[in-house]
């Protein structure tokens, strides 16, 4: 991957494309992939810049740290130059205040398409932000030394990233409860154990071990990959009829398909 040209280098994002593999990668980690408005930005601009090629999206990270959170900055009364620190957004609107925290969340929406599967490779601390942003993704495969933290309401805000969803989904709510109030870290073995992760390995490895886990989900064929992975994340919204009924109606498109007869 590291020989390819990068499609978007910017503001601590890299995206590379190999055919039907993207790789975004933070690449600042001399800060520990801290977070900034800028980031958020450049990481929604991926996202826009996927090739209709791609299929598997991996989420790396530099350094031994996947991401710390937000950057400190954000929270000193100038905030980040250029843009509007915590204070502002305070004294700003309802629509305004609405506006600008719906346009960071665009760079953690985008992962979960349905014509993509997404994999965050997590090694290190993963805090905040950081943990928000591999829980954007579809999968999750974390080093032996992983540690994810929901920092946000210790310091008086609330995980905004688009996290809350998923981590319910993954591990309850009452675990995701105690998880986003008490701010502690959750380690690998319980990240496996309660389905926040998929498989841990150790730090050597993680990189072979993602790879694997592209080429197994490549194996499949793409209209059946998004098929399934349509009927899977709608299915907590509906009934058991309901997804019985859009279990139907996808298996006529498949076998349609297959056969060559149109809609």
């Amino acid at each position: 991957m590291a020989s390819l040209d990068p499609v978007l280098d910017k503001d601590g994002v890299q995206l590379t494309v190999d055919d039907a593999i993207a790789t975004v990668t933070l690449t600042n980690p001399a800060k520990r992939n801290a977070q900034s408005p800028a980031l958020w930005r450049a990481l929604a601009e991926a996202g826009r810049l996927l090739p209709g090629t791609v299929r598997v999206v991996v989420l790396r990270a530099e350094g031994k740290s996947f991401s710390a959170g937000l950057d400190r900055q954000a929270f000193t009364p100038e905030g980040f130059e250029g843009e509007p620190s915590f204070i502002d957004l305070a004294r700003g609107g309802d629509a305004e205040l609405d506006a600008t925290i719906a346009e960071y969340q665009e760079a953690f929406t985008w992962w979960r398409r349905s014509d993509i599967v997404s994999i965050a490779a997590v090694q290190g601390h993963a805090i905040g932000a950081g943990f928000q942003l591999a829980l954007a993704c579809d999968l999750r495969v974390v080093a032996d030394d992983v540690q994810f933290a929901m920092r946000e309401t210790s310091l008086g805000l609330v995980p905004d990233l688009t996290g809350t969803h998923p981590l319910v989904g993954l591990v309850g709510y009452a675990r995701a409860l105690e998880i986003c109030v008490t701010g502690r870290f959750v380690q690998a073995g319980e990240a496996v154990s309660t389905g926040l992760a998929n498989v841990a390995v150790p730090p050597t490895e993680l990189d072979g071990a993602v790879r694997d886990l592209t080429a197994a989900l490549l194996a499949a064929p793409r209209d059946a990959v998004i098929e399934t992975k349509a009927l899977l994340r709608g299915a907590g919204e509906r009934t058991y009829e309901e997804q019985r009924v859009a279990e139907r109606a996808a298996q006529a498109r498949r076998l349609r398909d297959l056969a060559g007869i149109g809609e």
